[in-house]
Formats: C-alpha cells, sequence, structure tokens
C-alpha cells in the first residue's frame, strides 16, 4: 500500500495549462475518486501520478519519496485503461501474466526457444501460473484462461485487466474511466465489484471518472476537478450536501441542482424572486444565486412559487417534473416519490422548500454562509417556501 502526495503540481500542453497548482494527498489504502467534467484535467493527472507524462512544475511523492524522475515500472502502480488494453494475440492466462513474466523473468528466460532451456525457467513459470490461477479464481474468471480476448464481453476483459493489475500486487491501483465502454447494467454490477474489491485487498486506489454515481457509490473520499483546478475534496455526503462552489453544486447531482437568481438584501435576509426567505447570511449586500436541490423542491397549490408544468420524466420508483415560466432562465426539477401522483404536462403548479434546503452562492460562485433566524418573521417573508 501507499501514500501519494501531489504538490503544487502543474501540466502545460503546448501553453495550454491542463493542470493548475493541484495539491492533494491520498491516503494510504483510501478509495478516492478524481471527478469532474471531460477535459477537466484528471486523466492527466492519473497519468502524472503514474509516471506516464512528466509534471510541469510541483512534485508527486510516493510513501514520503519523490517520484520525479523515477520510470513507471519503478514506481510499483498498476493502471487499468479504459480500453483495458489487453493483447488480442495472447489467451487470457498470458495477459495476466504478462507483467509477471516481465518482472521475474530475464530478457533470455522470455525468448520462446532458447528460454526454455534456461534452469531457472520451469520454476519461475510454476510459480507465475499458481498467482494468476489465484487471482483468477478471485475475479472469477478461472473457466476463461484459455480464451482470447476477442471472445470475450465487455464485463470480462474489464475483469481481465483488472486481473492483470492485482496480479502484480502493487502499492496502489490506477483506474482511469475503466467502466465507460460497458453497458448501464453491467456498469452498476462492476462497480459493486470493484468496491468489494478494494475491501479486500485494502489497498490504495485512485479512481478517474466523469461519472458522478460512480464516484459517489464508491469511494471514501471525492476530489472534484474543474478547469485544471481541484476545486473540493470531501466524502461523498460532503460533497453532495455542502459544495463549497458552485460549480461542485451543480456538477454533483442527477439532475442538476435548482439555481436560481437572488440578492443578499442589507438587513443580511436572502431575497429570490420577490420574496423575502427565512434565511441570513453575514455576507455584504449584493447579487447571489439561491440553490436548491430537486428533492427539496416541494411540490403544492399553496407554494409561493409557481409555473407550468413542462416535462415529466417517470423513472418508475419516482419521477421528475419539470415546472417552466417560474421567474428563471431554466425550467425548476422536483424529485415526486410517489409518480402515481403527477401534474398534467401543461398544469399549473406551485412549490416551495424549507429554509434548510438552501445552499446560497455570492457573485463569484463561492459559497455563503447562511442561518435560519430564531426570531419572528416579518410580513412576506418565507418560512417554508
Amino acid at each position: 500500500m501507499a501514500e501519494i502526495e501531489i504538490r503544487a503540481l502543474r501540466k502545460t500542453f503546448d501553453g495550454a495549462e491542463v493542470l493548475k497548482g493541484v495539491d492533494l494527498t491520498i491516503q494510504d489504502g483510501e478509495f478516492i475518486s478524481l471527478v469532474g467534467p471531460s477535459g477537466c484535467g484528471k486523466s492527466t493527472l492519473l497519468r502524472v501520478i503514474a509516471g506516464l507524462e512528466p509534471q510541469s512544475s510541483g512534485e508527486v511523492r510516493i510513501d514520503g519519496v519523490s517520484a520525479d524522475g523515477i520510470r513507471p515500472s519503478a514506481r510499483n502502480l498498476a493502471m487499468v485503461f479504459q480500453s483495458y488494453a489487453l493483447y488480442p494475440h495472447l489467451s487470457v492466462f498470458d495477459n495476466i501474466a504478462v507483467p509477471l513474466r516481465m518482472k521475474r523473468l530475464s530478457a533470455l528466460e522470455r525468448t520462446p526457444f532458447l528460454g526454455r532451456l534456461m534452469p531457472g525457467r520451469r520454476r519461475a513459470e510454476r510459480v507465475i501460473r499458481d498467482d494468476v490461477e489465484r487471482v483468477a479464481e478471485q475475479l472469477e474468471i478461472s473457466p476463461l484462461l484459455k480464451r482470447k480476448p476477442g471472445q470475450l464481453s465487455g464485463g470480462q476483459r474489464q475483469r481481465v485487466a483488472v486481473g492483470r493489475a492485482i496480479v502484480r500486487q502493487p502499492r496502489a491501483f490506477l483506474f482511469d474511466e475503466p467502466l465507460s465502454n460497458l453497458d448501464a447494467k453491467l456498469r452498476v454490477h462492476m462497480r459493486a465489484e470493484i468496491a468489494q474489491l478494494h475491501r479486500q485487498l485494502k489497498t490504495t486506489f485512485i479512481y478517474v471518472t466523469h461519472d458522478q454515481a460512480e464516484a459517489m457509490t464508491m469511494s471514501g473520499r471525492i476530489a472534484v476537478m474543474i478547469g485544471g483546478e481541484l476545486i473540493q475534496v470531501g466524502t461523498p455526503s460532503a460533497i453532495y450536501e455542502e459544495p463549497c462552489d458552485i460549480r461542485v453544486a451543480e456538477f454533483v447531482g442527477t439532475p442538476k441542482i435548482n439555481a436560481f437568481p437572488g440578492r443578499i438584501r442589507s438587513d443580511g435576509r436572502l431575497e429570490m424572486l420577490g420574496h423575502v426567505l427565512h434565511v441570513a447570511t453575514p455576507a455584504p449586500a449584493g447579487g447571489c444565486r439561491v440553490c436548491v436541490r430537486p428533492e427539496r423542491i416541494e411540490l403544492g397549490s399553496h407554494g409561493p412559487f409557481s409555473g407550468t408544468v413542462v416535462h415529466l420524466e417517470n423513472l418508475g420508483s419516482e419521477a421528475f417534473v419539470h415546472i417552466g415560466g417560474a421567474g428563471t432562465d431554466t425550467p425548476v426539477v422536483a424529485r415526486v416519490n410517489d409518480p402515481s401522483q403527477l401534474p398534467a404536462i401543461g398544469a399549473s403548479a406551485g412549490y416551495g422548500f424549507a429554509p434548510a434546503a438552501v445552499r446560497a452562492f455570492d457573485a463569484d460562485g463561492k459559497r455563503i454562509v447562511t442561518s435560519i433566524p430564531s426570531r419572528v418573521e416579518r410580513p412576506r417573508e418565507v418560512a417554508v417556501v
């Protein structure tokens, strides 16, 4: 296992800065996901950690030792790629055995004919076979060892790629969007398998994905990257419930968080769409954004806000109601737990939310502290908006 420290890391391609001073400490044995939109620099960061890309400045330390100048093979980190990178002409057994043969056999021992005559070759191959069969049994791919990659399904190829990484017993595993080529049902299944694998191996996992569902369900911590910057690091619940930046709030969560135009009044109260909310802040007066998650929006004919239902998404166990014409640029989305009680498209819909549901951000998109005043409300204040 390994603790990995990233200090002031920068990477520039053709004058464009892809990583902008990233600082991150990954604890020994933890599962952390690097998540963000395409082009945010998360895969580049992973490749720099692996040694496949040199950084422009900054430092990567593994177990307290600088990895600068250390070639990728000497870092003892196993990487699982999006494309699986399997050798099509080799069997599953030989694909998994490749890193062991490269490490344990000399160049002469690896030659097809002379290698067989070397005295230690047969003994080393027996040990390699035992190691490959152990990993194959762990991943439940033992019946596939004689097949070629072209004879496997996407999920089976993914397991072979993971097996090739596991068999090396590396200090850390680096996953670069390994599930993106799988169908939705198989992705859900493999998420659980990778999380269970981490619990078994107790090894450091660094997992890159643009799929927030993968990050939220698998990781102990999430690092959100946007535009080459590390915006926020925390547990999945902290990232979801307490985003420090409106970019994090809008990226994490499906459907996206509702963002309303608002302002901070001179008395510290938040105002939104002509209503004074029962929410206060010590931030200075000025423009702000009032954000509320879809599951915190409460539909009702007596809600202080209203609009027209423009779209419905019935998912069976839940539904999402899109309300347009509510004074916002985009429809307001509300989650309904009972799809049998959906309003009709074109119907009027009132809505509101509790003061505790509010997450407010200033004009620069930074989170501002809010509280619920204990004193008696003034007229037109909305206690349950």
